[in-house]
């Protein structure tokens, strides 16, 4: 838990564990070489970039609007009413203006639509499952809305059966339709596993929802911590270059991405600059309208991990 803690002193030990200095740690990208986190001072930003990747000769950096945070990365500490207090008021002293729900901690909607009002920060998208049925799905979008929301995104499913995936395609495709009505966009966020689960004759889950979903309808949210590790998991020599060729090569758009760094050691997830995925290789090669900070496992405490999050992309340059 977070409460009390000494966020400096955490900071310090932080970094001194990954071999990092305070200074050097926000300055810089993960170079994409394992076992290495070269951190590079960088000069001020010159221009963002614009919805479109590749290179204009020009250095960017992340718009600061539209960082924002998973909130299942401080699950352990919003435990408590207390706690969910404490945590959205330091997310709003280190600068976040958005979160992405994963639930609602015991409030209403209109309730932590209020609170994050105060504090300056909108809840610009969620974690919801796919709806049990037509009630759910039209409390889930009503929250959306009192909330404040631009997206809603299915964060996991799994199975070996062809069939589900089938099925689960085409309910998000009837979901994100009423979604569509409501001004809402509908995504779906992906693991490591949809890269790797033969369903038959080498057929992969992604594959499926690739083809089946309406690109009309349905963008993705990629998570690179889990596109790199399905590299990884698959064999790929580069695994950046198959997180980029995931982005590139879905028909649906890619709106918002998990920015979620890899041990290079363990494989875990890692404080963001401290790992070995190439956030600004990425990048350059696809811009998004979201930059989410992610971490399941924080590194020393879940708030110390939201503040390295926004402090890395804050001053990234790519």
């Amino acid at each position: 838990m977070c409460f009390g803690f000494d966020g400096e002193g955490a900071l310090r030990d932080s970094l001194d564990r990954k071999g990092a200095s305070r200074r050097t740690l926000f300055r810089g990208a993960a170079a994409g070489v394992a076992g290495a986190a070269v951190l590079a001072t960088a000069a001020p930003a010159v221009a963002h970039g614009g919805r479109h990747g590749g290179s204009s000769g020009r250095r960017r950096s992340v718009p600061h609007d539209e960082i924002s945070i998973q909130l299942y990365t401080l699950r352990a500490a919003m435990s408590t009413p207390e706690g969910v207090d404490l945590v959205l008021t330091r997310l709003a002293q280190y600068g976040y203006e958005k979160v992405e729900l994963a639930g609602l901690y015991g409030r209403t909607a209109s309730a932590m639509r209020a609170q994050l009002n105060d504090l300056g920060i909108r809840a610009s998208s969620s974690h919801d499952g796919i709806s049990a049925d037509s009630a759910a799905l039209r409390t889930k979008l009503e929250n959306a809305l009192i909330l404040g929301q631009k997206y809603v995104n299915v964060p996991y499913l799994n199975s070996t059966s062809l069939s589900d995936w089938q099925q689960w395609a085409d309910q998000m495709n009837a979901e994100a339709a009423v979604a569509k009505r409501y001004g809402l966009r509908y995504g779906y966020h992906n693991h490591a596993h949809e890269f790797t689960i033969d369903l038959g004759g080498g057929l992969t889950p992604w594959e499926v929802l690739t083809s089946r979903l309406d690109r009309k309808l349905v963008h993705l949210e990629v998570d690179l911590y889990w596109a790199y590790t399905g590299g990884v998991n698959t064999g790929a020599a580069d695994p950046d270059r198959f997180a980029i060729d995931v982005i590139r090569e879905a028909p649906q758009t890619v709106r918002q991405f998990h920015v979620k760094d890899r041990d290079a050691t363990t494989g875990d997830m890692c404080d963001l600059g401290t790992g070995v995925v190439d956030f600004p290789r990425i990048f350059r090669s696809h811009t998004v309208e979201e930059y989410i900070v992610e971490n399941d496992t924080p590194d020393v405490t879940p708030l110390t991990t939201a503040a390295v999050g926004h402090l890395y992309l804050d001053h990234l340059e790519y």
